[in-house]
């Protein structure tokens, strides 16, 4: 038989509020004796938060409803200028994170007539629109789980776990309206770029001392064939994505010091080079790119991105090819050289970049001029080891891999490819998806929002979103 919990102290609380309000008590009588009635912890828990949601609703209702009461200075007609007449208290009801919240306000109106509408000063303090239906908080915590879930996990969620139910189409209404305001608060930063460089943001001195990292990759995204239709075959653009973040490094369990990243920020874009180039300029002067003891550039050997280098950052960092990246290159190499399935190949490469990886690029280079002096050899792979060649030897200058491995650098891009990873493809890449261009930018924006720390700043003065 379940024992009863018994606290005079807390029994007599709650029978206090329940006789003060008995306008709850059925509903809060049915949580309160789930709670005392419990006998595991997770469903004591989950008891407690439902009696705790139906507390705060109570609480909150008996003071808009004092507020409301509450008449002040009598306001005047913006438009005559007269003092406004009462229509007395009416109902206003909202959907809230804790709940579905009623409470009455007074509401003024003109006597004159002047089409001004209804007046209510409550409302104007609380920084709610005349027709809003649901409140900002609410729509800020559906924004931040469709930022990592599709929108029909994220009404799932909100209703599982607030008990608040809310259409997934209305999350998607209001991830494009706080992605739209995202978006403009970007484009006013990046309209004062063009004027003068942005104020960096203030670090400590441990992190302002360690090394500060660029780059940028791009991934391919799914997106509809035409505006407005979902019909026809994917077409599918690239998405340039770019990165600035600390070095840092740690300890492991096994005594190992590894590398680490430190204030990571993001930079992506649906669009050209020529667009990312200010967005991740913006980002590494706001990391402290002109006043960090040491900066690198570490890129693959992508289309553009050694050019958004040469442009801006070559001034300020040392730039490094993925060593990876370039291996593949020297792979390409033997394997139409020396025939890719003989152990002649196999060989040549493994020497041929471990001498790349230890400083002894010349040496490589010399044997794939040689080769390509051979007459043996057919003309379109003495095209490939030239090519070769001219990659590296216009690397020739961010291949030190030797040099930068003693410095304590990262001779690898992966925290560019990771960042394609989590940032694009775990979100809009999902079995079945694709998307429309306006759909897919106002989503990213808020996912670098989230990222970059300033998700909280794209709700601290919402604009009016739709409601369900």
């Amino acid at each position: 038989m379940i024992e009863r919990f018994n606290n005079t102290k807390t029994e007599n609380a709650m029978e206090e509020l329940l006789q003060s309000h008995p306008q709850y008590d059925t509903r809060l009588r049915a949580s309160w004796n789930s709670v005392q009635q419990a006998v595991l912890l997770h469903t004591l828990i989950l008891s407690a938060v439902k009696l705790a949601f139906g507390i705060a609703i109570v609480l909150v209702e008996d003071l808009l409803n004092q507020r409301g009461k509450a008449c002040g200075e009598r306001p005047r007609c913006s438009h005559c200028g007269e003092p406004l007449e009462s229509k007395g208290l009416v109902d206003r009801t909202m959907k809230t994170l804790i709940g579905t919240l009623t409470w009455k306000r007074r509401v003024w109106r003109c006597s004159h007539g002047c089409q001004i509408g209804q007046v209510a000063p409550l409302d104007t303090a609380l920084g709610i629109q005349p027709n809003q239906r649901t409140s900002f908080e609410l729509q800020q915590a559906a924004c931040v789980l469709a930022v990592f879930v599709p929108f029909g996990i994220a009404s799932m969620l909100l209703k599982s776990v607030c008990g608040v139910e809310v259409d997934p189409t209305t999350i998607w209404e209001w991830v494009q309206a706080a992605g739209k305001d995202a978006m403009r608060r970007l484009e006013q930063e990046l309209a004062l770029l063009m004027d003068a460089c942005p104020s960096p943001d203030v670090l400590s001195d441990v992190v302002s001392r360690l090394p500060l990292l660029c780059g940028g990759d791009g991934v391919m995204v799914p997106f509809r064939p035409q505006t407005g239709s979902a019909c026809g075959k994917n077409v599918w653009r690239e998405v340039k994505v770019g990165i600035v973040a600390r070095l840092g490094h740690r300890v492991t369990k096994a005594g190992r010091t590894v590398s680490v990243l430190t204030r990571r920020r993001l930079v992506a874009v649906l669009g050209t080079i020529d667009d990312v180039q200010p967005r991740l300029w913006f980002m590494a002067v706001k990391e402290g790119i002109t006043t960090a003891e040491v900066v690198v550039w570490l890129s693959d050997g992508g289309r553009g991105f050694w050019r958004v280098y040469a442009e801006q950052f070559a001034f300020y960092a040392c730039g490094i090819l993925d060593f990876y990246h370039a291996s593949q290159h020297l792979w390409k190499a033997a394997k139409g050289w020396l025939d890719g399935r003989t152990t002649q190949a196999r060989q040549w490469f493994t020497s041929a970049r471990h001498k790349l990886r230890h400083g002894a690029v010349d040496e490589v280079l010399d044997d794939m001029k040689d080769a390509c002096h051979s007459s043996t050899l057919s003309a379109e792979v003495r095209k490939t080891l030239e090519n070769v060649v001219a990659y590296l030897e216009t690397h020739q200058d961010h291949i030190d891999y030797e040099g930068y491995k003693e410095m304590g650098l990262p001779i690898g891009s992966g925290m560019v490819e990771s960042v394609c990873k989590w940032l694009i493809q775990q979100r809009f890449k999902c079995v079945g998806m694709r998307w429309s261009e306006d759909g897919f930018n106002h989503l990213l924006h808020l996912r670098l929002a989230w990222v970059n720390g300033s998700f909280d700043d794209v709700f601290v003065h919402p604009a009016p979103r739709s409601a369900p």
